[in-house]
C-alpha cells in the first residue's frame, strides 16, 4: 500500500527512525539533521569559579559505544535517503565527536558531498579546563542523494546576502542567545538550540518557496520557525514532549512569509527576460545620435537607430564594440557602457532593467529619466 504524506507543517511525535518510515519515498525536498552528538562527557564540567556548566547530559545523547552510535546513524540516514527526492539535499550538523563518523557513513551509502561548512561561533563557550583549544566551531555537511543529483542552490541569493560577494564556506554566526533562546523557569529548554540565522542561510540557499523541509531531530523547532518565515513548508519529528510543546508555541508566534512570491526569490540573469539593446532604442530610453561612454568617459560611442553603436570607426553591438575598443576578447556591454541623466552617470544596464520590469508589469519605483542630450 502506497504511503501518504503526513500533513505538512506539523510535528510527528516519536522515535525518528520509526516515524521516518511513515514518510513516502521521494517526497522531501530538503532535510536538516541535528542528530545527537554522542559527547561522551565524563563527570561534571565546571567553570574556574566552580559553578557547573549545563552541558548536554540528556538521555537522548547517551550511547553505549561507537558501534551503537554508528548503527543508529546508519538507520536514520538510510531512511532520509529513501524519503529525499532525487534532486533533494541533506544538511547534517555536528561536532568533532560525531561529524567524521557521520560523514563516513554518508559516503558509504552513496551520498555525494557538495560542501563542508564551518560554522564559526563569534561567541563560543570558553574551554574551562584550559588543556585544549577553545571549541569555536561546528561542521555542517551539505550533500545530495547521488553524484547525479541536481540539488537547488540559490547562488545569487547567497551572493546578495553577502553584499555582492560569493558566499564562502566559513560562516561567522553567533550562538543562540538573548530573546531567541527558549527558557523554562530560567533554564535552557534545549541544550543545543541552533540560531535561527544559521537555519535561515541553509533554507534560503537550498530550497525554493513551497518546498518541504524535514527535520528528524526537531527539538524546539528552529527549522520550522525559519521555514515558515521564508514561505517553505516543514515537517518535524521529535520524541520529547516538552520540546514539542515549546516548538509549537514558538512556531505559532512566527509571522508567515509575504504572499508576494517575488519577495522570496532572488532573480538571476539567466532566468530573466532577454532584452536586446535595440529595445532600449525602440522605447525611446536612448535615441539615435545619443552618446554612451565608459565609466571614466574616456571612450565614447554613438547610438544608431538599429540598436548598433559606433566608436573609433568600429560599428557593432554594445558587446562587440566594447571588446574591440578595449582590445579584449569579450565585454559585457551592459555594464561597460554608461549614460548620463540629470547630471548623474548610470550603466545602460539600468535601462535594461527598466524595460524588463515594464514587461513583467512590475512597478519601477526608482524611475530614471531619459538621458540628457549631448
Amino acid at each position: 500500500m502506497k504511503k501518504s504524506l503526513p500533513k505538512r507543517n506539523c510535528i510527528l511525535h516519536g522515535d525518528c527512525i520509526k516515524r521516518l518510515r511513515e514518510v513516502p519515498e521521494s517526497s522531501i525536498d530538503m532535510v536538516f539533521a541535528d542528530p545527537p552528538y554522542n559527547l561522551q562527557l565524563k563527570g561534571k564540567l565546571r567553570r574556574p569559579n566552580q559553578s557547573q556548566v549545563n552541558g548536554v547530559t540528556e538521555e537522548w545523547d547517551q550511547f553505549d559505544n561507537f558501534v551503537e552510535y554508528d548503527k543508529f546513524s546508519v538507520n536514520w540516514i538510510r531512511e532520509v535517503k529513501r524519503v529525499l527526492k532525487p534532486d533533494g539535499s541533506l544538511w547534517v550538523i555536528g561536532s568533532y565527536h560525531n561529524i567524521f563518523r557521520v560523514g563516513n557513513i554518508l559516503q558509504n551509502m552513496g551520498f555525494w558531498i557538495l560542501n563542508d561548512i564551518i560554522w564559526r561561533k563569534s561567541n563560543p563557550m570558553p574551554n574551562f579546563n584550559g588543556k585544549r583549544f577553545t571549541n569555536a566551531h561546528e561542521t555542517l555537511i551539505w550533500c545530495s542523494p547521488s553524484c547525479l543529483s541536481k540539488p537547488t542552490f540559490n547562488y545569487h541569493a547567497m551572493k546578495a546576502l553577502n553584499e555582492g560577494t560569493q558566499m564562502r564556506s566559513d560562516w561567522m554566526i553567533p550562538i543562540c542567545g538573548g530573546k531567541e533562546r527558549l527558557k523554562n523557569s530560567g533554564k535552557k529548554t534545549h541544550p543545543t538550540q541552533k540560531p535561527e540565522a544559521l537555519l535561515y542561510r541553509i533554507i534560503l540557499s537550498t530550497t525554493m518557496p513551497g518546498d518541504l523541509v524535514l527535520d528528524p531531530f526537531f527539538g524546539t523547532g528552529t527549522t520550522g520557525a525559519v521555514a515558515k518565515s521564508l514561505g517553505r513548508d516543514w515537517l518535524g519529528i521529535e520524541r520529547e514532549k516538552n520540546y514539542i510543546e515549546a516548538a509549537i508555541s514558538r512556531i505559532n508566534r512566527v509571522e508567515p512569509a509575504s504572499i508576494e512570491k517575488n519577495i522570496l526569490l532572488t532573480p538571476t540573469k539567466r532566468g530573466a527576460i532577454r532584452i536586446p539593446f535595440g529595445s532600449i532604442v525602440e522605447q525611446g530610453l536612448l535615441r539615435a545620435g545619443d552618446q554612451i561612454f565608459d565609466i571614466r568617459k574616456r571612450i565614447k560611442a554613438k547610438v544608431f537607430a538599429d540598436g548598433s553603436i559606433s566608436s573609433k570607426n568600429i560599428r557593432g553591438s554594445i558587446h562587440q564594440v566594447g571588446a574591440q575598443v578595449q582590445n579584449t576578447p569579450a565585454c559585457n556591454g551592459w555594464t561597460y557602457w554608461h549614460f548620463e541623466s540629470n547630471g548623474k552617470t548610470y550603466p545602460i544596464d539600468d535601462l535594461r532593467e527598466r524595460v524588463r520590469n515594464n514587461m513583467a508589469d512590475i512597478p519601477n519605483k526608482n524611475e530614471i529619466r531619459r538621458p540628457s542630450q549631448h
